[in-house]
């Protein structure tokens, strides 16, 4: 049963399967703090700033379309009346979710944003999705129609793409080490635990799943992706457009740039630190080229036995496509091949569905088979014709029509023996499925099914011409993906604001109300220098709306003291100093 979480919807947001509503959260709007706020103010401003020189083009546009506004945290709700407009919507979720979640969402035109902000010991980078990263770094470029449309076929490629268990592990492990990140107060020594768990798993030997590739591709396109030319490529990818740090840092020559290409799809990277090298593709219609190549070589498009033999791995739910059309979805668990390496005979274990063209079977859903399901594949032995191929006549001819009693050996050797109760066929009058009473089915010496085990359901099929994670049917799964086990560690947030909030909270009130009171924000300088001495970001607030020259000089002097004595403010408090300068508001 999914909990029943309250959040804003739209119909492009209703039209979400249940098995990713569940990653919904409300936005909370009312949760983010007078800091929070400050926060959002200095990263965007001081990251437009630059941006504005080597972001691409659609970047700034993007901002104005999507709704995104450099003075205070979006709503979702304010965000998706503007996307609405380019046909995609916002959802909040709790941090990172399951690669092929994620994916799906993209397939929706859906963007799945972390609702919570980066604490401001974090303002440069934090490894935790955030509000800063999704809205401000992925929303404004999909207003680009050519990079949407990658964005939405990268999507529904990805949500199809096969996974390892390694892949979850993965996973777990990145989602663990950002929320420790990212929860005040963590112990150093937990933090470093989480990262050499990390590092363990990339050490790991193991070959990369489609999954991996995928997210390889994603990785160095869409967060970390350049466009133009390698000599004055321009930046595209969110970790880089929401990174005050590396949006800087990656443009400078000791990071390697690479005409981007499908060898993308095998650089590992390392989300704890800058990347070494990046790829520049010339155009956003360029990815989509790349994106189809390597489409090609997905078990989504070759099926076969080894991609059924890599949903066999997975111990995920998945798919496979028959050459009649027909598609069984579920947990699959064993395979028989013959001496060509065709598959002759596969099961499943636990809940399986059967669906035609991406709609599940009537009386064919998880209920009806909760306890798995299997069938032979192949030709009969000595008839010429696959059962898919046989028109009306034949099927009588070999008795394969209701009330007649069955008996008959593949051409691998497996026999079917049993009372042909009924068949389901496709709408162009092709055998999709035959039911059998008192069957049995047998290999060798082995009984793959006998009367005692029900009614038999055979699927009717030469060969898997595609294998894909997931389910055929949306809505066949409802709980298709699992909730991570490593839950958010949520701030605390108190009955009332603490002094240092309410003194964010005052100057945000003396902007918006326009205010005019030198001796009020003299007596705050003078509180804050002497009760939070080390306190940088509401020195720049109160810089930005002064206008009491002297008052100015003395803010200057404490900024300019503190990135000396502290340096790892050094460049905040530098580059807040020139956007004030440059006459741009911190």
């Amino acid at each position: 049963m999914l909990d029943h979480i309250e959040y804003e919807s739209n119909e492009l947001i209703d039209r979400l399967p249940e098995h990713l509503k569940q990653f919904i959260k409300p936005q909370n709007y009312e949760d983010y703090t007078p800091v929070d706020q400050a926060v959002w103010r200095y990263v965007m401003k001081r990251l437009v700033s630059h941006l504005s020189k080597v972001a691409h083009d659609s970047y700034l546009e993007g901002l104005k379309k999507t709704g995104v506004s450099l003075d205070e945290i979006p709503s979702m709700y304010g965000m998706n009346r503007i996307l609405k407009e380019i046909g995609w919507a916002a959802v909040a979720v709790d941090g990172f979710i399951p690669p092929n979640a994620f994916m799906e969402f993209q397939a929706y035109k859906i963007l799945v944003i972390a609702s919570d902000i980066r604490q401001l010991e974090n303002i440069q980078y934090t490894p935790a999705p955030d509000i800063i990263h999704e809205s401000a770094g992925h929303a404004p470029i999909i207003a680009n129609p050519d990079y949407a449309e990658y964005l939405r076929r990268l999507g529904a490629i990805g949500a199809k793409a096969i996974l390892s268990k390694h892949d979850m592990d993965v996973y777990e492990a990145v989602r663990k080490l950002s929320i420790l990140k990212e929860a005040k107060g963590t112990p150093q020594e937990e933090i470093d635990a989480a990262e050499s768990e990390i590092e363990a798993l990339q050490e790991k030997k193991v070959e990369l799943s489609e999954m991996a590739k995928i997210r390889n591709l994603q990785w160095w396109t869409v967060e970390y992706g350049l466009v133009g030319t390698i000599d004055d490529p321009k930046i595209y990818g969110a970790g880089l457009l929401s990174s005050i740090g590396e949006s800087i840092s990656c443009l400078k020559d000791d990071v390697k740039k690479n005409p981007y290409s499908i060898e993308a799809a095998t650089q590992e990277f390392d989300v704890t630190k800058p990347q070494p090298q990046l790829f520049v593709t010339p155009d956003f219609s360029y990815l989509m080229q790349v994106l189809e190549e390597f489409a090609n070589n997905l078990s989504l498009r070759k099926g076969g036995s080894k991609g059924l033999q890599k949903l066999i791995n997975s111990k995920m739910v998945g798919t496979i496509e028959l050459s009649t059309g027909l598609q069984i979805s579920g947990n699959f668990s064993r395979t028989i091949l013959d001496e060509d390496s065709e598959v002759i005979f596969f099961e499943t274990e636990g809940p399986t569905a059967l669906a035609y063209r991406e709609k599940e079977l009537i009386g064919h859903g998880i209920e009806t088979h909760k306890n798995g399901f299997s069938s032979p594949l192949g030709k009969l032995k000595n008839i010429n014709l696959a059962i898919e191929d046989m028109g009306p006549v034949d099927l009588k001819a070999y008795n394969f029509y209701d009330g007649k009693h069955l008996s008959f050996e593949f051409e691998s050797g497996i026999k079917v023996e049993g009372l042909n109760v009924t068949g389901i066929r496709s709408l162009q009058g092709k055998l999709l499925l035959i039911q059998l009473k008192d069957c049995t089915v047998s290999y060798n010496d082995e009984e793959l099914f006998t009367p005692e085990d029900g009614v038999y359901n055979m699927v009717v099929g030469k060969d898997i011409v595609s294998a894909f994670a997931g389910s055929a049917d949306s809505s066949s799964f409802p709980n298709l993906y699992s909730k991570s086990s490593t839950l958010t560690v949520k701030k605390e947030r108190p009955g009332s604001l603490s002094e240092l909030e309410k003194h964010y909270q005052s100057i945000r009130e003396y902007r918006e109300k326009n205010s005019d009171d030198a001796a009020f924000l003299k007596n705050l300088f003078q509180e804050l220098k002497s009760e939070h001495p080390e306190e940088w970001l509401l020195m720049f607030e109160i810089l930005e709306i002064s206008k009491d020259e002297a008052l100015n000089q003395l803010l200057r002097d404490h900024l300019n003291k503190l990135a000396v004595d502290s340096p790892k403010l050094k460049s905040l408090i530098e580059d807040g100093l020139e956007l004030i300068e440059e006459g741009l508001p911190v």
